[in-house]
């Protein structure tokens, strides 16, 4: 599977501020909070659940990959979903960067991106 998907008992909120802090212990920075509902909404349009994006990055690592492949670029920041589903359930998710890295078709960075999934996914685990 190209992504990786949690439920949690948490509400929208409490998971993005479980997840905030969990992700500076692993020295990622949440740079930006994507409240796609709120978006469209003040642009006429109507989203019945709640989803919020969280693009995290982790610098040494950033500088790191594109250092090493440019490509790398258009995949950063990381994003991690936050979002009630149909049922109410709310899943944190993100694409796994092992998956991504694929694309880029550079086996030297494999090994980089399966850490920083891991890594991403502990942080998931630790905040459901």
């Amino acid at each position: 599977m190209f992504h990786y998907t949690v439920e949690t008992s948490k509400s929208i909120d409490e998971a993005i501020q479980s997840l905030e802090d969990n992700l500076k212990e692993e020295k990622f920075g949440v740079q930006w909070q994507f409240n796609v509902k709120e978006t469209l909404e003040n642009k006429g349009f109507e989203l019945e659940n709640p989803f919020t994006v969280l693009e995290v990055c982790n610098p040494q690592e950033a500088q790191n990959v594109l250092s090493a492949n440019q490509l790398i670029g258009y995949f950063l920041p990381c994003k991690i979903v936050v979002y009630e589903d149909n049922q109410g359930k709310t899943k944190i998710g993100m694409p796994k960067p092992s998956a991504l890295i694929q694309m880029v078709e550079d086996e030297s960075l494999q090994e980089v991106a399966t850490d920083i999934e891991n890594r991403l996914i502990a942080c998931i685990d630790k905040s459901k």
